[in-house]
């Protein structure tokens, strides 16, 4: 890549990110109904057909945030080390998170992380953008299962099966945050159960336990 080309990379990554953070900031200061793309447009000096140009939907401003995460599960299989199971590099990687108190295991106290997720799961529009997400990455860890030997109908089972899983267990850990506990009251539970979680996905879904 030239370097301008990696000037404009950077200037359009920058973009997204001003644009999505700038919403957000807006939707909780106002509300996500009464703040239109034109005021997000508007808020950082430009058209609203441009603000289009980044982000097709009201929504996507808001689901930027998880773009990062979007076909981790995926990759996570696909990059794994020699001698790793599936199950177990996606079990490594969800507790890894927990240690890091990545907000998207929900194990976050952050003020931020905190009003972020009160706005998605309160936001009827957001919610179902969120479960296209939900969807997006279930297809891509099918598509990594069905490397594995497990082809067809049962890599989509075995995907909605472990998606559901890390889903449920964010959403516990969040759940458990917002009644008031703290992130590191909580840490050492959440891996217990997380451990649980995987051993029971392993029990149902020997093939991916193995290596």
């Amino acid at each position: 890549m030239t370097e301008m080309g990696g000037l404009r990379e950077r200037k359009k990554r920058q973009m997204y990110l001003r644009l999505s953070d700038t919403a957000i900031e807006l939707f909780l200061e106002k509300g996500y109904e009464q703040v239109t793309v034109a005021d997000v447009a508007a808020a950082v000096d430009i058209s609203k057909p441009t603000l289009f140009r980044y982000f097709p939907t009201k929504e996507d401003l808001v689901l930027h945030r998880l773009a990062d995460h979007e076909g981790e599960a995926g990759e996570v299989v696909a990059q794994r080390s020699a001698g790793c199971s599936p199950l177990e590099a996606l079990r490594r990687h969800f507790l890894d998170g927990l240690a890091r108190r990545d907000p998207v295991t929900g194990l976050s106290d952050d003020a931020e992380v905190l009003a972020f997720h009160r706005l998605l799961y309160a936001t009827p529009p957001l919610v179902a953008r969120l479960h296209a997400h939900v969807e997006r990455n279930e297809d891509s860890l099918a598509d990594a299962l069905g490397r594995e030997a497990v082809s067809g109908v049962r890599a989509r089972l075995a995907a909605g099966q472990i998606v559901a899983v890390q889903r449920i267990l964010a959403q516990e850990n969040w759940l458990q945050i917002t009644a008031g506990r703290g992130a590191d009251e909580l840490y050492p539970e959440a891996v217990e159960v997380a451990r649980s979680a995987f051993a029971q996905l392993e029990a149902g879904l020997p093939c991916l336990a193995r290596p």
